[in-house]
């Protein structure tokens, strides 16, 4: 018994080691083309690869965002920037989209947990223009961040999903720290780096900007993690 047991249980063990490996590389494209899809989603038109520029810029709340930056030719067109928040239902992660104006172009959903029919509304809620009160569409965050008619902001919750709400604003005000920060440096010409003459080095900019390389594996999983 105990001889059949192993083979049975080496056998499985191959048997999903060879579905995942041949089931790997396909999730991973599919994958990448979301968080691509997602991207041209909420920012202006632009001709780079976001995805190629990316790096970590701080949320003001001692935790880093991914910022995408989008360029028409050289010159910044919007940053789409990867914020979560904890929902009702667990934690989300949404792609929120900004032009150079501080104005939320829009946003996409990546991944959620929230109930169907109720927080799962946060889809299309927040972006329904034809509802200026619940939309965060063109919103100038130079404003004033966003908050819930509940807690005195000014915006309408989902009916009956006040907590994702609240989640969901907080995700948009988390990202809208990360690019104050971005535009800020891309309008006062920041660099990655000036180069040293003296030590021969390039020595790094004051700006708390990362740049994601591909040797940041983790990072890149944590990017395409559904």
């Amino acid at each position: 018994m105990f001889l059949s047991l192993s083979v049975i249980c080496l056998t499985v063990a191959v048997l999903l080691a060879q579905v995942n490996k041949l089931t790997a590389e396909p999730i991973a494209v599919a994958k990448a083309m979301k968080l691509q899809n997602a991207i041209g989603d909420v920012v202006p038109e632009f001709d780079n690869n976001p995805i190629d520029e990316a790096y970590l810029m701080p949320d003001g709340r001692g935790d880093s965002l991914l910022v995408y930056p989008a360029k028409k030719g050289d010159e910044i067109v919007g940053f789409a920037i990867n914020s979560s928040a904890a929902g009702f239902g667990g934690d989300f992660q949404i792609m929120v989209g900004f032009d150079v104006n501080d104005k939320v172009v829009n946003y996409a959903i990546l991944q959620h947990a929230e109930t169907p029919g109720l927080g799962s509304k946060m889809d299309v809620w927040f972006k329904d223009t034809t509802k200026p009160s619940q939309s965060i569409i063109d919103r100038d965050l130079a404003e004033g961040l966003l908050t819930v008619k509940n807690d005195g902001g000014t915006i309408d919750a989902i009916t009956a999903s006040t907590i994702t709400s609240r989640a969901f604003l907080d995700a948009v005000n988390k990202a809208y720290s990360a690019y104050a920060q971005s535009n800020s440096d891309a309008n006062t010409g920041a660099t990655e780096g000036e180069w040293d003459e003296n030590t021969g080095t390039t020595e790094p900019e004051t700006s708390d900007k990362n740049i994601i390389t591909e040797k940041d594996e983790l990072t890149e999983e944590e990017i395409s993690n559904e």
